[in-house]
Formats: structure tokens, sequence, C-alpha cells
């Protein structure tokens, strides 16, 4: 992985209203390098919308999302640069090779990061023989764990992830994990959604209540 900086994601003052209704209101943390926040809260409490405002998919009704003090609308090349988003669906290519599909996000990422060769990341997220068959035959959890290797491509410091635990079994869900607390041990920082109480030890968390 290539060298992390010190840097910061600031939430203030934010708001989300949809459909009428208040979400969240005066919300406020910051996330340093190093850390990951896990968002909870019960169905409806607003968390996808969440995710999707600090991606910058959508905008808060007040407050601001910053990246190191700067408005991540005024940034945006810079700010995407940091960032990796995996959301409720893999977002992958079905009729693609799981090493495909890797070869594709790392070439996308402009990633230059040689850590781990694509075979590597495939048996790191426990896919090893599952290299060159079509992603559309392998089984939900594993085409979420296609999903989440493309993070250990990607080589971004924010990762943001709506419930990567889904369809997971309790082996995939500890490795995830682990992939975690290893990306916030070497500088990362990660966002995510989740039912599942993460066990990781950068993890903090942060309650949304309708």
């Amino acid at each position: 992985m290539s060298p992390i900086y010190a840097n910061r994601l600031t939430v203030k003052h934010l708001q989300c209203i949809r459909d009428d209704r208040v979400l969240f209101d005066d919300l406020n943390f910051t996330l340093p390098t190093g850390q990951l926040l896990q968002i909870e809260g019960p169905n409806g409490s607003g968390k996808t919308s969440l995710l999707r405002i600090l991606c910058g998919l959508s905008l808060p009704t007040e407050g601001s999302v910053c990246w190191n003090d700067e408005d991540i609308q005024t940034i945006r090349e810079t700010y995407y640069s940091t960032l990796a988003y995996v959301g409720h669906t893999p977002g992958i290519k079905a009729e693609l090779t799981p090493l495909e599909n890797l070869a594709i996000a790392k070439t996308l990422s402009n990633s230059r990061d040689d850590t781990y060769s694509l075979d590597e990341v495939l048996e790191k997220v426990g896919l090893y023989g599952f290299e060159d068959v079509f992603t559309r035959t392998l089984s939900a959890g594993q085409q979420r764990r296609v999903a989440l290797a493309r993070l250990l491509v990607s080589n971004t410091q924010l990762w943001i992830l709506d419930e990567p635990f889904t369809a997971l079994d309790k082996t995939a869900i500890k490795m995830v994990e682990n992939l975690l607390d290893e990306h916030a041990h070497q500088g990362g920082m990660a966002v995510l959604t989740s039912h599942h109480t993460v066990n990781c030890q950068y993890a903090t968390i942060l309650s949304l209540r309708e």
C-alpha cells in the first residue's frame, strides 16, 4: 500500500430530510486516519442516506461534509480519489470472472499498488479456486466477497460500506472484520453500516434513531 497521510473526514451540523421526514438533524462527527466508524440504527433511520451524502451522491438538507476542512463538493476530484464505496448491491459484472472484475476495478482506480497480486487478493477473501468462473455462477456470499475484494486493489484510504456483511457466513464476517482492522492499522479509514456489531479494534459506534 502506498504511504498514507493524516487526513480527516468531518461532518458538520448535518441534516437530512426525505419525504418530509427528518431522518437526522445536527449530526456532527470527525473520523481521523486509522479509525473505523460503524453507523447503527433501525431501518428507516437514515443510515444509507448518510452514506450517500458522505459519498457525495446526495446533498444534505443542511450542513456539510468536509475532507481536511474543505467541503467535498468543492474538491470532488481530490476527494473521490481517496474514496471506495460498496453499496447494497455488489456492483460487479456477472458475465465476467472474479479475476476480470478485479482487473477492471484496479484499472479504473488507477492504482499502482502491488502489495498483493490479483490472485493473492482473491485468496485473501476466500475465493481461491474461483478466479476463472463466471461471477453469475457464484453464491450471493461469494459475489459479496468479490465486491469487497475490490477494496484491496483500489488503494484508497476511505472505505464507505453499506451493509458489507450481507449474505456472509460467520467465517466471512470475521475475514471482513480482519480486513477492516488491517486497513485502519495501515492508516486507512472506514464508515460502514451494519445490523451486526462489528468486532474491530479500531471501531467506534454512532447510533441513528428514528
